[in-house]
């Protein structure tokens, strides 16, 4: 990116005093923001997020209503995601985009205070949910379960996804820590570089537990997965070897897709509020920010397109009647019950590795046989 489109250093956020509550009208002297090309830049790279964003989760939605099949309990989690990242280009990246357009944060104090609440709140419903269906995911795998599967435990998770993100996105608007403008003063967020004792104990309870702990859960499970994987490679390697390297590219590429989405916006967030007064410049600011915002474009392809059962039915929506792709898993389904019929009593891991690629939870082929 041009050097020239940005000018001047500025810290994550910076104050502001409003004459009423919809105009911005001083910053502070020494704080800089973006030239007018890369307001353009800005613009044209949130327009992107958006569109897309919003249109890869409104596709995801409609494969759920229309397919009965596809609304099973663990597909809960994926829709859980969807939705938040939705709302997030609804009500967040648009204001972000029409204020990129004029150059300004058009919304005042509140309209500041309400961006920064849902786009955190929205995120971290969007994080959570792919922790748990990360260990969802990995207890599917290592853990038998003869109960069949229900909605209960789906629901109570995504519950608990939406009021774990509340408890930690509500305290700026109740006074500890605040919502403020941050980087080219297009957008808003927590108030990173406020300098008191109790902003200083949210975020670094913010980036503990929003960050921090769910990157560990996920790097723990999806090790896990992938040494049971492993396993069953070694035990039978023809038929486990392409499930096996699946998985593995599945495996690094949620890993590595969640640290570059949200590990630079962290890191820059600690050194705005740790760090030296503006050692954070203008595209330091914006090109974390814009990562983070990625993350609800980079989510349904991951978490969607390379989930078997929901992308074979987004190929037969455009190619295919329905009825062969229900006919195609009622075979693979019955094949599991001849081995079953057939002597196999006891379900190999290998064999749950299949069905993992129906994403059916094993306890479901269990539950049919007993």
């Amino acid at each position: 990116m041009d050097g020239g489109m940005f000018s001047g250093q500025a810290g994550l956020n910076y104050s502001f005093n409003l004459s009423d509550d919809r105009e911005l009208l001083d910053a502070p002297a020494g704080s800089a923001k973006l030239s007018p090309a890369g307001f353009v830049v800005l613009s044209v790279v949130l327009g992107f997020i958006m569109t897309f964003g919003f249109l890869n989760n409104f596709i995801v939605l409609l494969l759920f209503c229309k397919f009965k099949k596809l609304r099973t309990p663990v597909n809960m989690l994926l829709l859980n995601i969807s939705v938040s990242d939705m709302l997030v280009c609804l009500f967040g990246t648009t204001l972000s985009f029409a204020s990129s357009i004029r150059g300004k944060w058009l919304l005042g104090r509140s309209g500041c205070s309400w961006y920064g609440f849902i786009n955190s709140c929205f995120g971290i419903v969007s994080l959570i949910s792919l922790v748990i269906l990360s260990y969802d995911r990995y207890s599917t795998l290592t853990v038998y379960n003869k109960r069949g599967p229900g909605y209960r435990k789906p629901l109570i998770a995504v519950g608990g996804s939406w009021l774990y993100s509340l408890f930690w996105t509500v305290p700026p608007l109740l006074g500890w820590s605040s919502y403020g403008i941050e980087g080219a003063g297009t957008s808003c967020s927590v108030s990173w570089t406020a300098n008191s004792a109790q902003s200083h104990a949210y975020i670094i309870c913010l980036f503990i537990f929003c960050l921090g702990l769910p990157v560990i859960v996920m790097i723990y499970c999806y090790s896990r997965l992938l040494w049971a994987v492993k396993q069953v490679g070694k035990i039978r390697k023809t038929a486990a070897r392409r499930r096996e390297y699946h998985i593995l590219f599945m495996v690094l590429t949620t890993a590595a897709c969640y640290l570059l989405c949200w590990m630079p916006y962290g890191v820059v967030a600690m050194m705005a509020t740790f760090g030296p007064p503006n050692i954070i410049s203008p595209v330091a600011s914006v090109v974390p920010s814009l990562l983070a915002k990625s993350s609800t474009v980079i989510n349904p392809l991951i978490y969607i397109l390379m989930n078997k059962q929901v992308s074979r039915y987004y190929v037969h929506v455009r190619v295919l009647p329905t009825i062969n792709s229900y006919n195609s898993e009622k075979s693979r389904l019955e094949h599991v019950q001849q081995l079953y019929l057939h002597g196999r009593k006891r379900q190999t891991t290998a064999e749950i590795i299949e069905l993992l690629d129906l994403n059916i939870n094993s306890s479901v082929i269990i539950k049919r046989f007993h």
